[in-house]
């Protein structure tokens, strides 16, 4: 488990960036964004080699104990051993997520007009976080 983030206040037109590094060996990582840890409007999860999937993305929403249907991103530009550079763009009905060279939207599902909280785990280490 990386850092925990609360109270962030991200707001439809606002940002988050993330930049880290991947693990050499990384089979995963996950970034969750949402009101809380109960309550995920975004949990993404690229995977090297990780439940089934290879070099493919997974996002979801979580609502208590709850996951929504997976949606799936096929363009995976994550490298072992690299950094990562990643951008949510919070939009009034969906979150908008810019990876290098590609873009995709995940739909705010539980309506949350405030993502509050920020948490990532896995083989990824956070080196910086920055939001406008």
């Amino acid at each position: 488990q990386g850092p925990v983030c609360t109270n962030l206040g991200l707001k439809p037109g606002q940002r988050l960036t993330v930049k880290g590094k991947i693990g050499p060996n990384a089979k995963s990582f996950v970034m969750n964004l949402g009101k809380d840890a109960t309550l995920l409007g975004l949990h993404f999860n690229p995977r090297f080699d990780a439940h089934g999937d290879v070099n493919t993305i997974v996002c979801n929403s979580k609502k208590v104990e709850e996951w929504g249907a997976e949606h799936r991103e096929t363009v995976f530009p994550f490298q072992k051993g690299g950094t990562a550079e990643i951008t949510f763009s919070v939009n009034q009905n969906d979150v908008t997520v810019h990876l290098p060279g590609h873009q995709f939207t995940f739909p705010n599902r539980l309506n949350l007009s405030v993502f509050d909280y920020f948490d990532t785990n896995g083989d990824f280490t956070l080196q910086s976080l920055s939001w406008e």
